[in-house]
């Protein structure tokens, strides 16, 4: 597939914030009537899901390691907690610190 080099990048070759930025910019930029397409009324994503950006980077990194089976904010995963009869849940604490004003 491509042209893969031993040498290559990992990841993408510049910041989350830039990265947010354009995939936003992109998705305000495709027709209304099509696929992706993002008002322009709206708010950037983080803000609109009440998200800070450094907690956005520790979730995505490491997600498996803040978080169990269920990942949510608190209320979210209190609900689930009660209807699947959990006693507790890991990644409370991480939701409290990265998700605690969702």
């Amino acid at each position: 597939m491509g042209n893969p080099r031993n040498n290559m990048p990992k990841g993408l070759p510049f910041e989350l914030k830039d990265y947010l930025t354009l995939v936003d910019l992109t998705g305000r930029a495709i027709r209304q009537d099509k696929r992706g397409y993002i008002s322009a009324n709206l708010s950037p994503i983080l803000a609109r899901l009440n998200i800070d950006q450094n907690s956005w980077l520790t979730l995505t990194t490491g997600l498996e390691q803040q978080f169990g089976g269920v990942v949510g904010n608190c209320a979210s995963m209190l609900l689930y907690k009660r209807e699947h009869k959990h006693q507790r849940l890991h990644g409370m604490g991480a939701a409290k610190r990265l998700l605690n004003s969702a």
